[in-house]
């Protein structure tokens, strides 16, 4: 049974995250002055002492979940716990794709910080505030909230943009379309549907002109092979190659993250354990709802070792 290490991504940020971490573990604390160094800014201080309105704007929150993921994993280290001997795979949710990439070797914390930087910020420049939105569906199944999605946008953008788990899928577009899914999911026995709190419609048509960006962006960025394989949100599958990276990190930009049948292909590939490498315990519970059989913990502050070093059966 084989291990992945998992990295979060947008919604499992909160002011104070790594804080313990920077405190007790040198190696830690040189990730965020390495990212601030890298941005020109203080942004370990928002990360740590908000405000909460600064940690939220997506040009600050993505490359904070960032630093958190790669934190917490210098703290691993700290421990004993490498990730080349312990995981044979790696994973991350949407933005949590380039911790994953950093953590296993392909990017340095400096350069993921500052390409997620420029996608937060792209993101959010694509859509006017207010034209866009996104909406959880409860309770349906991946091909119907797709049906819902198709036949919510009438000549407008409306797609599904995150495939969590079983039963929960995200849906982004246009807001007066996003809105009509809502009503219609309702219609076609969702448990739930909602528009989220978001400041942008991600993973969807409407960020094209973040795609551009970021093909720039990454273009210039230096990608190494990562020491285990990645498994990319847009193919459900795992890769080594850099321009095969480079390409999927573009695409992520506009395409679904499917992430429960990444989950489920690294289940049925032999995976068995899962570890959290972050802020919040999101993944995990998506971990347990796509695969109940699988194993999972999170680690995100030092007194989080203890569980870790049991999943991974270190005395």
């Amino acid at each position: 049974m084989t291990t992945a290490f998992i990295f979060p991504g947008q919604g499992s940020q909160a002011v104070g995250m790594g804080k313990a971490l920077a405190d007790q573990y040198p190696a830690a604390k040189a990730v965020f002055d390495e990212v601030d160094a890298a941005l020109g800014e203080k942004l370990s201080d928002i990360i740590f002492n908000g405000p909460e309105d600064q940690l939220t704007l997506t040009a600050n929150t993505q490359p904070a979940l960032t630093a958190v993921s790669l934190a917490a994993l210098r703290a691993l280290e700290a421990e004993g716990i490498a990730l080349k001997d312990h995981a044979a795979f790696v994973a991350g949710h949407s933005l949590g794709e380039y911790s994953a990439l950093a953590a296993a070797g392909a990017l340095t914390a400096g350069d993921a910080a500052k390409l997620l930087r420029a996608r937060g910020a792209a993101m959010q420049k694509a859509v006017p505030v207010g034209e866009g939105a996104m909406a959880a569906l409860l309770g349906l199944d991946f091909d119907a909230a797709v049906e819902v999605a198709a036949e919510a946008a009438q000549g407008e953008v409306c797609q599904a943009a995150n495939d969590n788990a079983p039963g929960q899928v995200v849906v982004s577009g246009a807001k007066a379309a996003v809105t009509r899914a809502v009503e219609i999911a309702k219609g076609r026995g969702a448990k739930r549907a909602m528009l989220l709190n978001v400041s942008a419609p991600f993973h969807c048509a409407l960020m094209a002109p973040a795609a551009d960006v970021m093909a720039e962006a990454l273009a210039a960025a230096t990608i190494l092979a990562p020491v285990v394989p990645v498994f990319a949100n847009v193919t459900a599958a795992p890769t080594s190659n850099p321009v095969e990276i480079r390409n999927q990190l573009v695409a992520q930009v506009t395409g679904t993250v499917r992430w429960r049948e990444s989950v489920a292909a690294l289940v049925v590939g032999g995976t068995g354990k899962f570890v959290e490498v972050g802020a919040g315990k999101v993944l995990c519970g998506l971990v347990k709802r796509i695969a109940p059989e699988a194993q999972s913990a999170n680690f995100g502050a030092p007194t989080d070792l203890d569980a870790v070093k049991a999943l991974l059966g270190i005395i």
